[in-house]
């Protein structure tokens, strides 16, 4: 059999023909998958990409806004009276458990924010930290660094974590408090629905019906404010997790913890040995030390004399008259000191590193304080927490033995939501130093807070607000 072969020439073309083919087979050809799918980044960059509008806070609504229908003669008013009475009787604790069974059967939406779910990844913060290194290339080290490009790039992961750690326990406590907040303005809410029932029976003035309306309105308000902030805290932790998409947005608070963790009974101890662990854990200062060093060694033990010298000498205070400013700069005299220019590096640097060791010093020492003293305040709102809840705990057996009234019944559920508050915000508090100290140890910077203030910014939205 013979097997006919076709032979065709080769095809020449020109150098230019080689490569005007070769691009028009390069754009024919399928693109691979990767390059097929944009990356994120892009996507996010894109003005074209679709997005949803950004979720509005919605202004919670009570049922008792509108007046009671008030009786116009003795008798309406004796069957409204009866018939409160009897709807009363027909629960154990009579107008609480009304209230609550009326609560947990209504058409009307809660205000409380989406729980987590069981199949809701929590997002620790562990999570958090290695989402947010996925698009910092910047805070990696890699072979072939010096101690220098190593040290820089660890201060900057230091100073990253500590932004990112105080975020996430920003979202972390915003959510708790907004679900405390829901709790409060229940409260607020039942007594002012209570309020508007014993108006109508007759057995309260308006005066007072209004002074519970009032306290439902502050209690709105309050929650209106709380929302903002749990939004506010949310972005914050979004952009330093690179997260773009508003329904990925909306689903992070969702994959939160439900509260933050409670302090430890003891601190690690090293109160001794602060100062030296935040300077140890500092490679730009030992840098700063050694360049000084070498700076001081060229120059003589005796021209450093005659600086100081002539440095006492121009600080000593002059007989200035009457009437003249004291605002004037010290004079050196002596113009051989000042047109020494080794002389001048190592006073320089000398000054430098004595204003850096003194800062870091400083530092180290309020970072420790501030962790010990939000530790002892977390431990003791904890204690008083426990305290308010025993209380309501007695002031509703006092109120099943109908030796107490329903009213001292809330205005103990509002004693405890108000102490649950200030253990959140102590809470809150004792995780920020903390972080700020272990910051610090990292090699990061940490700005102290100004004396006498506090380092919450949202201490007006807090449980007990109203």
């Amino acid at each position: 059999m013979t097997v006919l072969r076709w032979h065709q020439p080769p095809l020449r073309l020109p150098a230019e023909g080689w490569r005007t083919t070769f691009i028009a087979l390069a754009l024919s050809l399928p693109l691979p998958a990767l390059a097929q799918t944009p990356s994120a980044a892009l996507v996010a960059s894109d003005p074209a990409t679709p997005t949803v509008p950004p979720a509005l806070l919605a202004r919670p609504t009570s049922g008792a806004e509108t007046a009671p229908e008030l009786p116009t003669d003795i008798e309406r008013a004796r069957a409204i009276w009866q018939r409160a009475n009897q709807r009363v009787a027909e629960f154990p604790r009579g107008h609480i458990d009304l209230l609550r069974w009326e609560a947990q059967n209504p058409a009307a939406p809660s205000v409380q924010p989406g729980e987590t779910t069981a199949t809701t990844p929590v997002l620790d913060m562990a999570g958090a930290l290695r989402q947010s290194l996925r698009h910092r290339p910047g805070l990696f080290t890699h072979a072939g660094m010096n101690d220098l490009e190593r040290a820089t790039v660890q201060r900057a992961y230091a100073t990253h974590v500590r932004a990112l750690q105080r975020a996430w326990i920003d979202a972390v406590t915003a959510r708790q408090r907004l679900r405390l907040m829901g709790e409060s303005l229940e409260a607020a809410t039942t007594g002012a629905e209570l309020g508007r029932r014993m108006a109508q029976a007759g057995n309260w003035s308006q005066a007072r019906w209004l002074r519970e309306q009032l306290t439902e309105a502050e209690a709105q308000l309050a929650w209106t404010r709380v929302a903002q902030a749990q939004q506010a805290t949310t972005e914050q932790l979004a952009r330093l997790l690179s997260v773009w998409d508003a329904q990925a947005v909306a689903q992070l608070t969702l994959r939160l913890p439900a509260q933050l963790p409670e302090p430890p009974a003891q601190l690690a101890p090293g109160a001794t040995d602060v100062e030296a662990a935040a300077l140890r854990n500092f490679p730009p200062l030992a840098q700063q030390r050694l360049k000084t060093e070498r700076a001081l060694v060229a120059v003589s033990p005796e021209r450093l004399a005659a600086w100081s010298q002539a440095v006492d000498e121009a600080l000593k205070t002059p007989a200035t008259p009457a009437g003249a400013t004291p605002w004037l700069a010290p004079q050196i005299g002596d113009l051989r000191l000042v047109r020494d220019h080794s002389l001048e590096a190592a006073v320089e640097a000398e000054s430098a590193l004595l204003m850096a060791a003194a800062e870091r010093r400083s530092m180290a020492r309020e970072a420790w304080r501030q962790l010990h003293a939000q530790h002892t305040s977390a431990l003791q709102t904890q204690h008083m927490l426990r305290l308010q809840t025993a209380q309501e705990q007695e002031t509703l057996l006092r109120y099943n033995g109908m030796l107490q009234s329903s009213w001292d019944l809330l205005a103990s559920a509002r004693d405890r939501l108000n102490a649950l508050g200030a253990t959140l915000q102590a809470r809150r508090d004792f995780w920020l130093a903390q972080a700020d100290w272990d910051a610090l140890l990292a090699g990061a910077d940490v700005e102290p807070n100004s004396p006498g203030t506090s380092s919450d910014n949202n201490k007006r939205a807090t449980a007990g607000g109203h």
